[in-house]
């Protein structure tokens, strides 16, 4: 319930067809099988007990996982002043954005970043360009220079780029690009993800990494114990509300049980 769902045609595309008229507000996603109207459930834990702090209904589109981590982080601080000192979460968190608000409200980000930096398969990855701080621009394997050339909105980038007579009789330029010239996206947020790459060679990012089987036993036991496969009422909030539910009940399991422990026996000192 964690892994990203794909965005549904809008009514006036040519697939409006998609869209469930039943449940307009589901997204059509599918996981390990055939693509259905879909939610997602989000939950957040504690890690020590297991228990379920925040739960969140929203419609199967992968921004939404971050929205709804802000939305149950904030509820948490504000219900329950719980300000975590980390959180673990599986890649589809590790956006740069997402990343870099965690730093501000001083939670360590225990997320794999995603990282685009080495996906050009048969081509120089940005790793094999060297970033030149006082020229604010990037050198490429053969010496030349991208410099900056503005900003992209649309990916929230910082785009470096050679010119056309840079690139015409480069030797390698089959290694590089398919274009006329090298193009190099950084994100605004680079700073942010590299704090986090730092973090993944701590023990305290390894051992978050372990303790998210914790949460994967809850959604399993959310479909074999509860029985909650798919939902059985349409729109959201009717979702909502059979997620808390849910949820509610996997707390109480566990408050029975913790109230079921037995106290240790006092131990007496002799003499």
């Amino acid at each position: 319930m964690t892994d990203p769902g794909d965005r549904p045609p809008t009514p006036t595309s040519a697939a409006a067809r998609w869209v469930s008229a039943t449940d307009p507000e589901a997204c059509w996603a599918g996981k390990g099988g055939p693509a259905v109207p879909s939610y997602y459930d989000h939950y957040l834990i504690d890690n020590a007990h297991g228990i379920i702090l925040g739960v969140e209904a929203t419609p199967a589109r992968f921004r939404q996982e971050m929205l709804a981590a802000r939305r149950m982080l904030e509820y948490v601080k504000g219900r329950f002043k719980i300000c975590p000192e980390s959180l673990g979460a599986d890649k589809a968190y590790g956006s740069g954005e997402f990343l870099a608000w965690l730093l501000q409200q001083k939670i360590q980000p225990h997320i794999p970043v995603i990282d685009r930096r080495r996906q050009t398969p048969r081509y120089f990855t940005q790793d094999q360009f060297h970033y030149d701080t006082r020229e604010n621009a990037y050198r490429c394997p053969q010496g030349q220079m991208l410099r900056y050339r503005g900003l992209s909105v649309s990916t929230r980038s910082y785009i470096y780029r050679t010119t056309e007579s840079q690139c015409r009789e480069c030797p390698v330029k089959r290694r590089c690009t398919r274009g006329t010239v090298r193009k190099i996206a950084v994100s605004w947020h680079e700073p942010a993800r590299q704090v986090v790459r730092e973090l993944a060679q701590t023990s305290p990012y390894l051992q978050s990494r372990r303790e998210r089987n914790k949460m994967e036993a809850l959604f399993s036991e959310l479909k074999q114990r509860v029985g909650l496969r798919q939902v059985r009422l349409r729109r959201l909030w009717n979702v909502a509300e059979q997620f808390y539910l849910a949820a509610t009940a996997q707390n109480l399991k566990r408050l029975a049980k913790f109230l079921g422990q037995r106290e240790p026996a006092p131990t007496f000192c002799t003499t």
